[in-house]
């Protein structure tokens, strides 16, 4: 059998393939120990995953923090006129293709709409945590930039966000959607303050098309941005110009140089 795509081989461990391709992949693992060993793993971590959130899982969700509730709210808001949302349309028309702005918006609750919902709501549920509010702290860098890279199977390096006053907490890895990007890193950063702002990362959209968006929910201010490898919102409710600063930094190191951050703002 020809070798596995690791996203197939990831759908499998989380039960999420039809039964036939299920035994096409058994069979391959039967065939690969290497192969079944990191399925296992996989297995593993996600009984781990359902263990770590069953708690809070037993609970009712509170109607305001609802995902599908957070994106209807955000898609009736549509973009906000920040200064900087208008630097994205600038890129975006100064060729750059993303379309995202040109079409009708939200007509159908885009995935980036359910994104921004996600990482608002892991931002509201962890930043409030101390114990537990990272799986791995930020004094294990190269540890937790190698696991969540392996993870969402695109490269993820650890923003340096200490020119912002800002130290990386440490991280987690995020139940996904795989239409929407699949598993999903949050890396969380604090200031001397103790204000913390968080960065929800998943391997890029099927589209892998670059877009912009600007979005405020119950305190909270969101930028989010795609592109042909990653999307990746930064979540906080630090001041707008701070939250500009951070969110540049942020893309700046994240997005590799394939496009220019242009503040307008």
């Amino acid at each position: 059998m020809s070798q596995i795509p690791s996203d197939r081989l990831m759908a499998f461990a989380d039960g999420q393939l039809p039964e036939a391709e299920r035994a096409d992949i058994e069979a391959h693992l039967a065939a690969n120990p290497d192969s079944a060993a990191e399925v296992a793993a996989w297995q593993r971590q996600s009984d781990a995953l359902r263990t770590l959130f069953a708690p809070a899982g037993a609970e009712p969700v509170p109607a305001r923090l609802r995902p599908r509730r957070i994106a209807a709210e955000l898609g009736r808001r549509r973009t906000r006129s920040f200064g900087w949302a208008a630097a994205a349309i600038v890129l975006v028309g100064l060729g750059l293709g993303a379309g995202w702005f040109a079409r009708p918006l939200f007509d159908a609750e885009p995935p980036s709409q359910y994104l921004i919902a996600d990482a608002i709501n892991a931002h509201t549920v962890f930043v409030a945590e101390n114990r537990h509010a990272v799986e791995v702290p930020g004094s294990d860098s190269e540890h937790l930039s190698s696991w969540l890279s392996n993870r969402l199977d695109t490269n993820l390096g650890m923003p340096d966000l200490s020119a912002e006053g800002f130290t990386l907490v440490g991280g987690r890895l995020l139940p996904g959607e795989p239409s929407r990007g699949g598993r999903a890193a949050q890396l969380m950063y604090e200031n001397a303050a103790k204000q913390r702002i968080t960065v929800y990362v998943t391997a890029a959209l099927p589209d892998r098309a670059p877009a912009y968006q600007f979005a405020s929910y119950e305190g909270a201010e969101a930028f989010y941005w795609a592109n042909a490898r990653i999307t990746c919102t930064v979540v906080g409710t630090l001041p707008e110009a701070d939250m500009k600063t951070v969110s540049r930094a942020v893309y700046q190191q994240l997005t590799e140089g394939d496009v220019a951050w242009v503040d307008r703002g």
